[in-house]
């Protein structure tokens, strides 16, 4: 199935409406089952310059150190109740980013037309991975995890997005020699390089190098209220977010003040659902 590369405009409202449940889903079984989480990065900023979403966006991201992470994926399945689930290289071997999301099932999203990747809305999650203090160390894991994360990328995608010209080579040769699995399983060795308990500083491998903090300035969490209700941030949300954004309190101009655009959004149909009527198969390991 080839789908329209024109991106579909929606409704803020009603996206945040199908979101803010996964939030409070999470929450729920993080607090039930001791795991340590924060609301992260846009959600965080939202949070703290806003009391809820950037105006603009729809963004919601949680940030998990490691070991929680591994937990929360080893027992999701039976932890989230339905319509919500985790999803991520655990349990989808057509599953082509670095980090896991918390999607509502009861809705349907294709993020990109060259990722025929059928989802539900979502919440990243991502894993806060150890840092290494020695600078050069530090460098080196960089440059390997965006090489690798970079063949990820091209694995996961329509190697022909751009026809079936010498553009389409290089990713149809990374088809043919790679597995997704085996790529996967490549960047999450690279990611969990630096055990997040033996290290002073962590990273945020979507971020990069704007997602290099102290764990100091983690903790245990804070208290912060989004859009009325009460979550878990980090306790220093000052210098994590001058880590990722510099000035965070200034807005940006208004021509970057600009939503998420997504290539299919359903609200109403389940994701299974809506492959099963377009012959797409998801599939699962056993």
């Amino acid at each position: 199935m080839r789908l329209s590369t024109e991106a579909v405009r929606y409704d803020l409202n009603a996206i945040r409406t199908k979101q803010l449940p996964i939030l409070d889903c999470l929450d729920k079984v993080c607090r039930e089952h001791g795991l340590q989480y924060y609301i992260w990065a846009g959600t965080q900023l939202g949070a703290v310059r806003h009391g809820g979403f950037i105006p603009w966006d729809d963004d919601m991201d949680i940030g998990m150190p490691r070991p929680d992470y591994e937990r929360l994926m080893a027992h999701c399945q039976e932890w989230m109740p339905e319509p919500f689930e985790v999803i991520g290289s655990h349990n989808r071997p057509d599953y082509p980013y670095p980090f896991a999301k918390a999607i509502n099932g009861s809705t349907t999203l294709l993020e990109r037309p060259d990722f025929m990747f059928p989802e539900g809305l979502y919440i990243d999650i991502f894993p806060l991975d150890g840092y290494p203090s020695d600078e050069q160390q530090a460098r080196q894991h960089v440059k390997r995890y965006k090489f690798w994360r970079h063949l990820l990328f091209l694995r996961g995608r329509d190697p022909f997005k751009h026809g079936h010209g010498p553009r389409s080579w290089w990713p149809w040769l990374i088809h043919k020699v790679f597995t997704l699995r085996w790529m996967q399983n490549k960047v999450q060795g690279i990611m969990r390089e630096y055990a997040f308990d033996a290290c002073e500083r962590s990273i945020d491998h979507k971020l990069l190098e704007h997602g290099i903090v102290e764990k100091n300035w983690l903790g245990k969490g804070k208290t912060y209220e989004f859009e009325g209700k009460k979550y878990i941030g980090v306790d220093d949300a000052d210098s994590c977010l001058r880590a990722f954004y510099g000035d965070y309190m200034t807005l940006p101009p208004k021509e970057k003040q600009v939503q998420h655009v997504y290539h299919y959004v359903n609200l109403d149909v389940p994701y299974r659902e809506y492959a099963k009527q377009n012959n797409i198969t998801i599939p699962s390991y056993q």
